[in-house]
């Protein structure tokens, strides 16, 4: 009878340990699984990369359009076919619901960024994933890199996000040889910094007056600001002089004219 009680305690003494146990784990953590996107890569021109082109995938989240897009996954494989395979690995715990993801690639050349994507690829969004990107060619004076020269100068925006500006509301950046930010969001005047690497460009906290405008100019003005935090990285169609700031994502978050 002794040993009969005592299977009964052993018994319900692991099942309170593993309920226990089943506590202290996270949930999200059970359902944690490692995840792949797979996809390709390709460019209508017909032209040949240099030796030492990297092909750059990576898995980002743009949730937030005033912070900078977090990295959940990136591969770097040399750009040599066209089109090219690539593959993402990463944990499912790490794609949160109610938040948005998406593709960025790139094609560069040491610090010269040769082609990137200008449509946002996105996934996880309950549709089919957009893994199969086109990257556009950048034009720029194939004699040399991105040189931060060509920011230089005085430049109007044209477009914000795709929805336009105001007739007669002038939103400007100006930006010195040193880095140095100034200009006007249309209504207060701006100051700041921009940090620049090659095609890549980072601006810190934009500092203005506290004047108030009319309604419409105050939104130009936030959105003005907003595009240039959300701003990785540019380019110039020197043909056109316009400025391109473009997101995490690969997006053109405005384009600007210089003046």
């Amino acid at each position: 009878m002794s040993d009969e009680r005592n299977k009964f305690l052993i018994s319900r003494r692991g099942v309170t340990v593993l309920f226990a146990l089943m506590l202290l784990t996270p949930a999200g953590s059970a359902l944690a699984a490692p995840m792949t996107l797979r996809g390709t890569v390709r460019y209508r021109e017909r032209i040949a990369l240099p030796r030492g082109a990297i092909l750059e995938v990576r898995l980002l989240d743009v949730s937030l359009a005033d912070a900078p897009a977090r990295t959940i996954a990136e591969t770097r494989v040399p750009a040599r076919r066209n089109p090219m395979r690539y593959t993402l690995r990463f944990d499912s715990a790490a794609i949160e619901p109610r938040r948005t993801y998406a593709l960025q690639a790139r094609i560069t050349d040491g610090e010269r960024l040769l082609f990137i994507n200008t449509t946002r690829h996105t996934v996880f969004t309950g549709g089919r994933n957009e893994t199969d990107i086109r990257v556009e060619h950048v034009a720029r004076d194939e004699a040399r890199p991105a040189s931060s020269a060509a920011l230089v100068g005085r430049w109007l925006a044209e477009d914000i996000r795709g929805g336009g500006v105001i007739d007669r509301l002038q939103s400007v950046l100006e930006l010195a040889a040193d880095g140095k930010v100034s200009g006007s969001g249309g209504c207060n005047r701006m100051s700041g910094s921009a940090t620049i690497a090659g095609s890549r460009i980072a601006f810190s906290p934009i500092a203005s007056t506290r004047m108030a405008c009319a309604p419409a100019a105050m939104n130009q003005e936030s959105k003005f600001f907003a595009a240039l935090t959300a701003a990785r990285s540019w380019r110039v169609d020197q043909r056109q002089d316009k400025l391109f700031l473009l997101d995490a994502g690969g997006q053109t978050l405005m384009r600007l004219a210089r003046m």
